[in-house]
């Protein structure tokens, strides 16, 4: 597994990854989402793209962890782990003073591994 950042992946090869992760079924356009984000990573297994993180910012010094996941096949082996520790890393170099992260309860353990603190946090439903 190699690590890449800002790989810019194709519209093809992030809807393939969502399909897999998520049952996504309508594709996405992506180009916009990748020129607004301060870094994004990509996990690749011989020039496949096997798993994807992003980190989206305020154009300030809040950054924020979203989209983590890896292919079903490739789950399990720290992948999901090093992108997230990457996406750190840059984010961190990069300027950003806080590292935000939403995520489904049963995600709590993994992103505290990943060195997250809980918060009080709001969220809003904009759309139906």
């Amino acid at each position: 597994m190699e690590l890449r950042v800002d790989p810019n992946p194709s519209n093809r090869e992030l809807n393939a990854l969502w399909r897999a992760a998520w049952g996504e079924i309508q594709d996405r356009d992506f180009a916009q989402v990748l020129a607004r984000s301060l870094a994004h990573v990509g996990a690749y297994h011989q020039e496949r793209l096997t798993g994807f993180v992003n980190v989206a910012w305020d154009g300030g010094v809040h950054a924020f962890i979203l989209d983590t996941c890896v292919h079903p096949a490739f789950r399990r082996k720290g992948i999901a782990s090093a992108l997230v520790k990457t996406a750190t890393e840059c984010a961190r170099a990069r300027g950003a003073q806080w590292l935000h992260v939403d995520f489904e309860h049963d995600l709590t353990e993994f992103y505290y591994k990943c060195g997250f603190t809980p918060t009080s946090a709001g969220l809003m439903r904009l759309s139906r």
